[in-house]
C-alpha cells in the first residue's frame, strides 16, 4: 500500500512532464493505494519561472489551475475503483500577496488537503538553479548560514498564516547550498529557528512529509534530514510520505530506501489522508488522517522504486 501526498504533471506544470492521467496510471501500475494531486498554485506575473516567461501570464496560470481542478475531478471519478485520489495544491509563499491568493483558492475550490511550501527567498527561487540560489544568498548577506536563517523565518510566517495540513520539503533550502548534507546542528541559530518551526507544526497537528525527491536529487537523506525528523518525532510530530513526482518515472522513486531511513529515525508509523465521517480540519470536510504501521503496512510495500536520479529542478 504505497502512497504519496505530493505530485505534479507536465500538463499543468511547465517544469514537469506527462499528463495528469499518466501520473495516476503510473501510481496504479506501481500498486499505490493513495495518490495526491497537488499542482502548484498560480503565481503573479513577476514570479514566472524562466520557462514560463513569454509563454504564459498570471492570468494564464489561473486558467491552467482551473483546468487542473476539473480534470482532477474527472480522473478521480474515472479511477475511483482502482486508487484513492486526493485533490489539493501546493501553496507558494513568495510575497505578501501569497496569503490572499492561497485563501482565495481554498474558498473557490473544495480541496482534500494542501501542501505549504517555500521555494523562494527574497522572491528569488532557491531550488531552480545555482545562479538563482546564489542571488538569493547574496540578498541574505552572502552566506548559506544567513540564507538558512532567513528561510526558516519565512517558513514560520507561512506556517502561522496558513497552518498547512502538510509541510512540504521542510529543509529544501539545503539542496543547492555549498554543503547540502551538512548537519544543521553545526549552526546554532539556524537549528534554533528550525526547532521553533517544528514546534509550530506539531502544535497545530500538521504532517511533515518525508519527501524522497531529496534522494532523487542526490542528497544523502530525503527531505527532511535524519536529525530534523528525530526532533519532530520527539515533539510528538507526525509524518506522511511523498515522492514529489514530476513525471511518470518519478512515481515511487527511492521508496525502496524508505524502510531503512524510517528505522534510523525510529519512526514506527506514518499517516495518510482518507475520507472519514469526522474531519481533522474544518477547511476540509470529510477528510481525516489514519495511521499506517511501518511494520505491518509500509515496509513490505515499498519496493516500487526505480533508480532515477536528477539534480536541481524539477
Amino acid at each position: 500500500m504505497p502512497f504519496s501526498h505530493h505530485s505534479h504533471s507536465g500538463q499543468f506544470c511547465a517544469h514537469a512532464k506527462g499528463t495528469l492521467e499518466e501520473m495516476i496510471q503510473a501510481a496504479i501500475a506501481k500498486g499505490f493505494d493513495t495518490f495526491a494531486l497537488t499542482e502548484h498554485m498560480p503565481r503573479d506575473d513577476e514570479d514566472l519561472y524562466p520557462e514560463e516567461q513569454g509563454n504564459t501570464s498570471a492570468q494564464g496560470l489561473t486558467q491552467l489551475f482551473d483546468n487542473y481542478y476539473w480534470e482532477a475531478q474527472r480522473l478521480r471519478a474515472k479511477y475511483q475503483s482502482q486508487i484513492h485520489i486526493l485533490i489539493g495544491l501546493e501553496a507558494e509563499w513568495i510575497r505578501p500577496s501569497s496569503l490572499a491568493r492561497t485563501k482565495a483558492l481554498l474558498e473557490q475550490y473544495r480541496f482534500d488537503l494542501f501542501i505549504g511550501s517555500v521555494h523562494h527567498m527574497h522572491t528569488v527561487p532557491i531550488d531552480f538553479d545555482a545562479p538563482m540560489y546564489i542571488e538569493a544568498r547574496r540578498q541574505s548577506g552572502g552566506t548559506d548560514e544567513r540564507l538558512f536563517e532567513d528561510y526558516y523565518d519565512t517558513q514560520l510566517e507561512m506556517l502561522q498564516a496558513l497552518r498547512p495540513p502538510i509541510v512540504g520539503h521542510f529543509d529544501l533550502v539545503r539542496l543547492l547550498s555549498d554543503e547540502p548534507n551538512r548537519d544543521l546542528r553545526s549552526w546554532p541559530t539556524v537549528w534554533a529557528k528550525m526547532l521553533r518551526n517544528l514546534e509550530c507544526i506539531a502544535s497545530y497537528g500538521g504532517l511533515l512529509e518525508i519527501n524522497t525527491a531529496g534522494l532523487r536529487k542526490g542528497m544523502d537523506d530525503p527531505y527532511p534530514a535524519v536529525p530534523i525528523c528525530q526532533e519532530f518525532l520527539r515533539l510528538g510530530g507526525r509524518f506522511t510520505l511523498s515522492d514529489d513526482s514530476h513525471q511518470v518515472g518519478h512515481v515511487g522513486t527511492n521508496y525502496h530506501r524508505l524502510p531503512e531511513f524510517l528505522q534510523r529515525v525510529d519512526i514506527e508509523e506514518v499517516y495518510r489522508f482518507v475520507r472519514a465521517a469526522e474531519s481533522r480540519d474544518e477547511r476540509f470536510p470529510g477528510i481525516n488522517v489514519e495511521s499506517v504501521s511501518i511494520k505491518d503496512g509500509v515496509a513490505t510495500h515499498l519496493s516500487v522504486s526505480d533508480t532515477a536520479q536528477s539534480s536541481g529542478a524539477p
